[in-house]
C-alpha cells in the first residue's frame, strides 16, 4: 500500500485526522465525519502494524513496545507534518495521526483579536490558551510564537510533547524542545530553560504539579510564558491551576496567578454552516485590577461576569462569541446552542442583537 497517496490524498481532501485501523480502509477526518481515504482496500491487524512501524524509528518502536502507547511526531518531506499516537486496541496496533500545516498561520488568517495579538507585545507574564484536544490551541500557540518571532530579537525557548509546528529563526533565535527526545520531562527542560537566557518560553502542557509551579515562576521572574490547559474557560482554567495544589499552599498560588497571569484565551471548534470546515469561538480574558483581585480573594465564580463587562478591555465570553458567529451566518444555532453554557440566556442573546465580528478559524 502506498502511505504517500493515504497521506497525500486526506491533505487533498482538507481532513484534519487519519486513522490506521484493522478491518477497515484507511479513514480520514473531514469535519464531523470519519471517512474512508481509499474504498477497496480493508486493511488486515498484520497491514496496519506494517503501515504504523514504516513511520517509527527503532527507538520509537522500542518505546512503544514498552508502553503500549506512543505520541511523537514526523514529517513526509513536501507534504506536511502529522502528530502521531500509536496504541493498542482489541484488533491489534493501531494509530491516529493529526495533519499539522507546513506554514504557521498569521494571527490575520486564523482572525485572532487585536487584543489577544497584543499579548505577544508583553514584556513578562502567563498567557494561557485553553480548550480540549483538537480544538486549535497549537495553532493559536504557533501563529503568536512565529509573530513574535518576526518582530523581535529574542531567545524563544519552546518545550513540547511532541513537536508539531516548526519554525525557522527569523529576528528571534527559536530552541524547540521534545519531551523523551531531547529532555526527560516539561519539569526538567523548565528548570534548564531559565538557565539558558529565554525571553518568551512555550510550555506545550502543564500537566503536574511541579511543571505548574515552574510555569508560574518562570512568568514571575521576567520572561513572557504561553502554555496551555484542558479547561473550558477562564474561570475553570484559574480553578484547576490553584487546585493542583494541597489547601496549604493554594493561597499562595492564588496571589502568584493574580500577578503574573495576563490573559486566558479559551477555544472550541464548531462545524461551519456551510459545510466549508470549521470554525473556532474564543472566549478572552485579559488581567484587570478587578479580575486580578476576584482571583486573589477566591472569588472566581465571579470571572465571568467581569468578562462579559470587559468589553472595553476587548474581553468577550464564550456564549457571546458563539452567537458572533451565529448572528454572521458562519454555524447553524443549534450547533452553538449545544456549545453554550447558558443555553436559555444564550437564545435570548441571538435574537437580542448586539455587534461583534466573528473569529473564523480554517482547519488545515
Amino acid at each position: 500500500m502506498d502511505l504517500m497517496t493515504i497521506f497525500k490524498t486526506a491533505i487533498e481532501h482538507r481532513a484534519s485526522d487519519i486513522h490506521i485501523t484493522h478491518g477497515k480502509p484507511p479513514m480520514m477526518r473531514l469535519k464531523d465525519e470519519i471517512v474512508p481515504i481509499i474504498n477497496d482496500t480493508v486493511l488486515s491487524s498484520e497491514q496496519t502494524k506494517t503501515i504504523i512501524y514504516s513511520l517509527l524509528s527503532d527507538s520509537q518502536k522500542a518505546k512503544f513496545e514498552e508502553n503500549w502507547e506512543l505520541d511523537c511526531s514526523f514529517s513526509i518531506k513536501g507534504l506536511s507534518r502529522f502528530r502521531l499516537n500509536v496504541f493498542v486496541s482489541k484488533n491489534g496496533i493501531e494509530a491516529v495521526a493529526r495533519i499539522i500545516p507546513s506554514i504557521i498561520p498569521t494571527p490575520e488568517e486564523i482572525k485572532l483579536s487585536k487584543e489577544i495579538v497584543a499579548m505577544t507585545d508583553l514584556p513578562k507574564g502567563l498567557i494561557l490558551v485553553t480548550g480540549p484536544t483538537g480544538s486549535g490551541k497549537s495553532t493559536t500557540l504557533a501563529s503568536l510564537i512565529n509573530l513574535i518571532n518576526q518582530k523581535y530579537k529574542m531567545n524563544i525557548i519552546t518545550i513540547e510533547d511532541p513537536i508539531e509546528f516548526t519554525y525557522e529563526n527569523n529576528q528571534s533565535i527559536i530552541r524547540q524542545r521534545e519531551v523523551n527526545q531531547h529532555t526527560k520531562s516539561f519539569a526538567n527542560a523548565l528548570k534548564s530553560a531559565l538557565r539558558e537566557d529565554p525571553d518568551v518560553i512555550l510550555v506545550g502542557e502543564m500537566r503536574d504539579l511541579e511543571t505548574i509551579q515552574l510555569t508560574l515562576t518562570t512568568a514571575e521572574t521576567g520572561h513572557l510564558t504561553f502554555a496551555t490547559l484542558h479547561t473550558q474557560d477562564a474561570a475553570t482554567t484559574v480553578d484547576r491551576i490553584v487546585d493542583v495544589f494541597p489547601p496549604h499552599q493554594q493561597n499562595q498560588i492564588r496571589i502568584q496567578l493574580a500577578s503574573s497571569l495576563k490573559a486566558v484565551v479559551s477555544q472550541m471548534l464548531l462545524p461551519k454552516k456551510d459545510g466549508s470546515g470549521v470554525v473556532a469561538a474564543r472566549e478572552f480574558m485579559t488581567m484587570t485590577p478587578a479580575i486580578s483581585n476576584l482571583i486573589r480573594e477566591g472569588k472566581t465564580h465571579l470571572i465571568y461576569s467581569a468578562i462579559e463587562t470587559g468589553a472595553k478591555f476587548g474581553m468577550i465570553p464564550m456564549d457571546r462569541a458563539l452567537a458572533n458567529l451565529v448572528k454572521n451566518n458562519m454555524v447553524d444555532l443549534e450547533e452553538a446552542v449545544a456549545k453554550a453554557t447558558d443555553k436559555e440566556g444564550f437564545r435570548k442573546l441571538v435574537t437580542g442583537g448586539f455587534n461583534g465580528e466573528s473569529t473564523e478559524f480554517v482547519q488545515r
